[in-house]
Order: C-alpha cells, then sequence, then structure tokens
C-alpha cells in the first residue's frame, strides 16, 4: 500500500512539473534562409523536448526573413547573405553566424549517380547562361569521358524567391565566370537567362527530382535527403571535389571572422586542395534594442544551447559547427550589442 502511494505520489509531482514547464515555456518565432532549416527544425525539436521551450521557424528564403525582423514580426530573422554594415546600422539589428554549409549542383540524368558528373565552375555558368544547352555538349563530355551523357536538353531550376542561396550561388559564379560577372551579376533574386523557378530550397529539390535531365543547386542537406545526385566540382586550385562536412570545413578553416563587420563572410572559391568551392555561413538577425529582454534572451539562449549541445545533430545533416572561438566571440557580441530599452545587457 505504501509503496503504491508513493508511486502516485512521484506520478503527481512528474504531473506537476510538466504542467509548470509548460506553464512558463516560450514560443519563439523566427523566419528566413531555407539553407538551414533542417538544422533549425532538428534543434528546435530537441530544445522543445529539453526545456519546454517552442521554437517555430518558418523556411520563407533570406529575403522574406531580413523583411520580417526588420518588421519586427518575428523573434529572430534568418538570412544566407549577410547584410552590409550600413543596413544593420539602419535597421538597428545585430547579426552573427550560427552555422556553416555547403550549396551543391544536382542534376537528374538517368544513369548518373551521386558524385559521378564533373563540373567546372566556368561550364557551372555557363550552363545556367544557356550557352551550354545540351548534357552531351563538348565542354561537358570532355570533363567526364567516362560517362555516357545524353543529347538531351539540360533543364535549368534556379530559386523564385529572394534567397540567400541564389546570393551564395550567383556570387560563386561571378568570381569564377566575367561573362556571367557582365550580363547577370549577384544577388538574393536575379534576372536568369534561362531556366524556371521553385521556391525554397525545398521546391528547387522537387522540381530536380521530378524533371528529366534538369539541373539545380541546393544545401547539401537537401540533396541527401531527396536522394538527388550532387556534382562534383573543380575547386580554387584544380581538384575535382566531392561535398561533404570536411570540404565544407576544409573551405571554412582560414575564415577570418574579425574581417567583415557583422561577421558577414562570404565563403566562396576558397584556397585550399579539398576546400569545396561553394561554402557559406548561415546568420541570425537580432534588434540592437530590445522591448522584451526576456524573450531576446529566450533567443539567444536557444542558439546558446544549440552550440554547446547541438554540434552532433548539425554533423548528422553535413553541416559544419562552429569553432567554439567563434561561438565565444558571438556570445561577447551579445553582452555587447544586445540590450534592453534602459539599456541593460540581455546576454550576461
Amino acid at each position: 500500500m505504501f509503496k503504491r502511494i508513493l508511486t502516485r505520489c512521484a506520478a503527481g509531482l512528474a504531473m506537476m512539473a510538466a504542467a509548470s514547464v509548460a506553464a512558463h515555456a516560450t514560443d519563439l518565432t523566427g523566419a528566413g534562409a531555407s539553407f538551414p532549416y533542417p538544422i533549425y527544425a532538428k534543434w528546435a525539436a530537441k530544445y522543445q523536448e529539453v526545456t519546454g521551450n517552442r521554437v517555430n521557424y518558418q523556411s520563407i528564403g533570406s529575403g522574406g526573413g531580413q523583411q520580417q525582423i526588420i518588421a519586427g514580426t518575428v523573434d529572430f530573422g534568418a538570412s544566407d547573405d549577410p547584410m552590409k554594415p550600413e543596413d544593420l546600422d539602419k535597421h538597428g539589428l545585430v547579426q552573427f553566424p550560427a552555422v556553416i554549409g555547403g550549396t551543391v549542383p544536382v542534376v537528374n540524368i538517368a544513369g548518373i549517380q551521386e558524385g559521378q558528373l564533373k563540373l567546372t565552375g566556368p561550364v557551372l555558368a555557363d550552363i545556367f547562361l544557356g550557352k551550354i544547352r545540351k548534357w552531351n555538349d563538348p565542354a561537358i563530355a570532355g570533363l567526364n569521358p567516362d560517362l555516357t551523357l545524353p543529347a538531351k536538353g539540360i533543364v535549368v531550376v534556379h530559386r523564385s524567391d529572394g534567397s540567400g542561396t541564389t546570393f551564395g550561388w550567383t556570387n560563386y559564379l561571378s568570381r569564377v565566370s566575367p561573362a556571367w560577372k557582365e550580363q547577370v551579376g549577384q544577388g538574393k533574386a536575379v534576372k536568369w537567362p534561362v531556366g524556371q523557378g521553385g521556391k525554397g530550397n525545398e521546391g528547387v529539390a522537387a522540381y530536380v527530382r521530378q524533371l528529366a535531365n534538369s539541373i539545380g543547386y541546393v544545401e547539401y542537406a537537401y540533396a541527401h535527403q531527396n536522394g538527388l545526385a550532387w556534382v562534383q566540382l573543380q575547386n580554387r586550385e584544380g581538384r575535382f571535389v566531392q561535398p561533404s562536412q570536411q570540404t565544407f570545413a576544409a573551405a571554412a578553416a582560414h575564415a577570418d571572422w574579425d574581417s567583415a563587420p557583422g561577421m558577414g563572410l562570404v565563403l566562396n572559391d576558397e584556397p585550399g586542395a579539398d576546400s569545396w568551392p561553394i561554402t557559406a555561413a548561415t546568420f541570425i538577425l537580432v534588434h540592437g534594442r530590445q522591448a522584451d529582454p526576456k524573450r531576446a534572451r529566450e533567443v539567444l539562449a536557444f542558439f546558446d544551447w544549440a552550440w554547446r549541445e547541438g554540434g552532433a545533430m548539425a554533423s548528422e545533416l553535413d553541416y559544419v559547427p562552429l569553432p567554439g572561438e567563434v561561438t565565444a566571440k558571438i556570445r561577447g557580441i551579445w553582452t555587447e550589442r544586445v540590450r534592453g530599452e534602459d539599456g541593460t545587457a540581455v546576454w550576461q
């Protein structure tokens, strides 16, 4: 009898504790880049399990994330396209990186498996310019003498929304192709010479999966999740490399985070024999002056927890966790620059 009473008491205390956690739980909202959505979603699910706090992150594209944090309709915005210092100052925003990943070309060609097709940056640019129109074009066939490429028209798929992934992609093409730089340039949204658009990394992945003889670009986790055939790329050192956590880390190895305001580095076409040429950090945006310091502290606490406890989860999805010295630097920025309306530091 006494044992049953203790069991019931323990169960009752557990229910009271769960109810207390639920009563004090915070619902946080974020929106923006689709590039980091897989890891933000995974972190959010585990964070709720551990703390009871919910983080609702909407994958709407980097342009939408910047707009929503400026408008104050979310607790944090996310963008793969780092905001310019003058724009950060204008809107009173603090920017910091959250995780590192890579953008990969993906193809749907019968008989071509993951990592088999080789392309160079200039050839990739000519495909997206519409100058190379068939898969058996000599420029592609010459790089792939061991593959049988079809005499089929290339279906180009790009992003239709304002996208930090597009910024990184077009920034890379502008670096390796003078023709691309002159005719199209770089940005979250550009005037595409050819192709059709999909919304978000999700939309591009879906189109490439559905359309025979297509090529698009997505964050590496989307290629894995959708069973898409990614492409080897020739890097700055002239080596053909596969996308992986190791090649993304190699590209980020010598990043000087202090060299760019808001830590807004672009990691494309980095030196190093093993470097993946289209590597990127993805960034978080919060207001420097906070009307609700408690909510702001909870946002920062989420990313603090993610860096301390979520590194393995990031690695499982082929992202690269930020080095400890970088996250320590970011926490110092929080203490210095994210404050309540009375000037009190939100993060201490």
